[in-house]
């Protein structure tokens, strides 16, 4: 690494490369980049885990991590975030009576502890008796003291690297990506609403000052 490199200072709209550990007040960890740590504390096998690319200041992370990686040097840096930096406090106005006749309309059968979907928002049943049913809408992670290990890697210069970050982060699903003179050109599977489109172009040309974009829908083969 170059010395230029090891004295720059993490400032809001730089690309960074960086692997991340969140643990509970109790030590448990929640989420991870790193495979290791994910197969030692059995969290979900099929997530690929490799270190992220983030925008600073984009809330791409934690803003509250994000904010204390300002003015960081690349390198190891560790965060304890209480909940109102986190995930929120805990609050009595999430737990919500639904109806049970909203569960048998996705043929769901309610306990305690189930995690359910209702109306686009996800919480866990606390309270299944006769025909009410209590769902709590906080995050899993509300009330909770957690810390963060961070390792930033890299700065992120390469402004294709930078799109497909963006890309993902957004969950756009695409085929390719080229960038030249500023120029982009994205292969997607499939053409996406008009409003995500702008949204997410905006949000390019904020952070990676692109010039032009070109989308490509590429056409499905079909057997002969």
């Amino acid at each position: 690494m170059c010395a230029k490199l090891e004295s720059k200072k993490i400032k809001k709209g730089d690309f960074i490369e960086l692997d991340y550990t969140g643990r509970m007040d109790d030590g448990t960890v929640f989420d991870t980049t790193i495979k290791k740590i994910a197969e030692a504390n059995n969290l979900n096998k099929k997530v690929d885990y490799k270190p992220v690319v983030i925008c600073v200041g984009e809330s791409h992370i934690l803003p509250a991590l994000e904010e204390g990686l300002e003015g960081k040097k690349l390198g190891k840096h560790s965060f304890n975030l209480e909940p109102e930096n986190a995930f929120g406090k805990k609050s009595a106005k999430m737990l919500k009576l639904v109806p049970l006749k909203v569960f048998k309309k996705q043929d769901i059968v309610p306990y305690n502890g189930l995690e359910v979907n209702v109306d686009g928002m996800f919480g866990i049943v606390r309270s299944a008796s006769g025909g009410r049913i209590i769902v709590d809408f906080n995050h899993p992670l509300s009330g909770r003291n957690l810390s963060y290990d961070l390792n930033v890697k890299s700065f992120i210069a390469d402004d294709k690297a930078k799109l497909e970050s963006l890309l993902k982060l957004t969950r756009v699903h695409y085929d390719s990506v080229s960038v030249k003179d500023k120029k982009a050109v994205i292969v997607l599977d499939h053409d996406i609403q008009k409003e995500i489109k702008d949204d997410f172009e905006k949000k390019v040309l904020e952070t990676i000052k692109l010039k032009h974009f070109d989308y490509i829908i590429k056409k499905k083969t079909t057997k002969q």
